[in-house]
């Protein structure tokens, strides 16, 4: 809800409104954290093509929180994980959500809108973050309006060219741009070849805004302006593209420009590839494109940047209320960190098969045909789809650091899903043994004991089969932390870790 600034103080401030700093804004409020966004659009209109599908994980995610129908009822399932010039099959993947989703950005983020203003977080529009200030009990923001707030801590989801990183003086090393696209809507005389076109120069594509997925091909609507990428000859451009820039990259892509005219917008996108060099400095944090930008190719940044804000929401909610210590917001940095820096790694392989000079075809086939056969796909499936995380969290059972699989569980309630569960962002205990086995009373506040059966097969992505636990603590983000094969070994230290220290008898 877009609201006065008449309140100065909050326990939480996010810099930016898109997906991620949405996402993060609804998970310290399911916690019951007062958050607030700041944002510097009037309202959450979206100009210009950015994102368009969410992952399975992603999906997942939002079933977690008992959202996910809202995306799926405006989206199109298919099988859109890919890697380079493939399409990866995802359907064989032991998930609810064996699939992807296409659903540009602008629904994504007005979705996502929806449900945090469902939770009363209210949105400061029309301003942006200008300077802040921290010291030892919290941030002080400064505002483009000359207004202030107040907060325990600042989250920086204000994209690649993110102020608040800057101004904390976080690096933000990586690779320069070998390559450049225009992106663009306009009104075209000629009808051009719908589609995606490879060429000497490099890729470009056209289409149009409405669309059916058919068969897994995409067909296009016959009517309205047309979406346009095309390769730019030459990296390093420091103005906005013009109409005159996008006529020019068509023409020397296509040999004519196709009436181009009635721009109705422009951007341009790199493949810089840069990763923020630490994602907390004190009492601020960097989430989504504000702590790693890569080129869109694989459509995994805005997944990623999702999954940050459930990585970091629950810990920073535990943190401001005092259930557990400071150190609990460094595993931040040490579970996503790697996650982003991989992301960067697989992007960049995916530019580089996608370059179009004869020395790279070769390189091309055989990657195809590595990726034709069962085990390089799953594996290779299972990392782009978000399903194949694991965080390192120790050695042991392979479930540990894994995503919980949303089994359908047997309770003395009756039949519940795992993901239910996890409805409202709590931990949660899981005993498949007798009643009785475990002792966590000096948590029971914190975390729920439920006494479950599962008769079916234990199975992950790409992994397959695991040996069924006897018990599995799964965190607010739906990712195991501990293990039960039979006793209690280990389970209070990692209660501890994840969700404080015991409550005094």
């Amino acid at each position: 809800m877009s609201v006065l600034l008449t309140k100065q103080e909050h326990e939480v401030v996010i810099a930016g409104g898109g997906p991620t700093g949405l996402m993060l804004a609804g998970e310290l409020a399911l916690a019951g954290i007062d958050v607030a966004i700041v944002e510097r659009r009037p309202n959450q209109e979206l100009a210009g093509s950015r994102a368009g599908g969410l992952s399975s994980r992603t999906l997942e995610v939002f079933d977690q929180r008992g959202i996910v129908d809202r995306f799926l009822a405006e989206g199109q399932i298919a099988q859109v994980t890919g890697f380079a010039v493939t399409r990866l099959d995802i359907s064989d993947f032991p998930t609810r959500h064996n699939y992807g989703l296409a659903l540009r950005q602008k629904h994504i983020e007005r979705i996502l809108t929806g449900w945090v203003s469902e939770l009363e977080v209210p949105i400061y529009r029309s301003r942006e973050l200008t300077s802040f200030a921290q010291d030892d009990t919290g941030v002080t923001v400064e505002l483009s309006d000359g207004a202030s707030l107040r907060a325990s801590y600042l989250v920086g989801c204000d994209g690649g060219r993110s102020l608040v990183r800057k101004a904390a003086g976080i690096e933000f090393p990586g690779w320069d741009a070998t390559t450049s696209s225009i992106l663009a809507e306009a009104e075209m005389t000629e009808e051009p070849p719908l589609g995606v076109h490879r060429t000497a120069l490099g890729t470009h594509a056209f289409g149009r805004e409405k669309y059916e997925i058919r068969d897994g091909k995409i067909i296009f609507a016959k009517e309205g302006p047309i979406g346009i990428m095309v390769t730019e000859k030459n990296v390093g451009a420091t103005t906005e593209p013009t109409l005159s820039d996008l006529s020019e990259a068509l023409v020397a892509a296509c040999g004519t420009d196709y009436g181009i005219h009635h721009l109705t917008w422009i951007s341009r996108f790199t493949d810089m590839s840069r990763q923020a060099a630490a994602y907390r400095k004190g009492r601020v944090f960097l989430a989504g494109d504000a702590a790693h930008m890569h080129s869109p190719v694989g459509g995994q940044g805005l997944n990623t940047g999702v999954q940050d804000a459930v990585n970091l929401g629950w810990k920073l909610a535990q943190v401001v209320k005092g259930t557990s210590p400071e150190g609990l917001l460094d595993t931040y940095h040490l579970e996503r960190h790697p996650v982003a820096a991989r992301v960067l790694r697989t992007t960049m392989a995916q530019v580089a098969l996608q370059r179009t000079d004869d020395r790279t075809e070769p390189l091309r086939e055989i990657v195809l045909e590595l990726l034709g056969m069962e085990e390089p796909r799953k594996r290779i499936a299972a990392e782009m789809s978000g399903l194949g995380i694991n965080y390192d969290l120790g050695a042991g059972h392979p479930l540990l650091g894994r995503r919980m699989p949303d089994l359908d569980l047997v309770t003395v309630d009756g039949p519940l899903r795992v993901f239910t569960l996890l409805h409202g962002a709590r931990p949660v205990l899981l005993n498949f043994g007798k009643p009785g086995d475990l002792d966590i009373a000096a948590w029971g506040d914190r975390v729920p004991l439920v006494h479950a059966r599962y008769a079916g097969t234990w199975e992950l992505p790409a992994l397959g089969p695991v040996a069924a636990p006897a018990a599995v603590l799964i965190r607010p983000d739906g990712y195991v932390a501990w293990v039960g094969e039979g006793t209690q070994q280990g389970l209070a230290e990692a209660l501890t870790i994840w969700f404080g220290p015991p409550a005094a008898a």
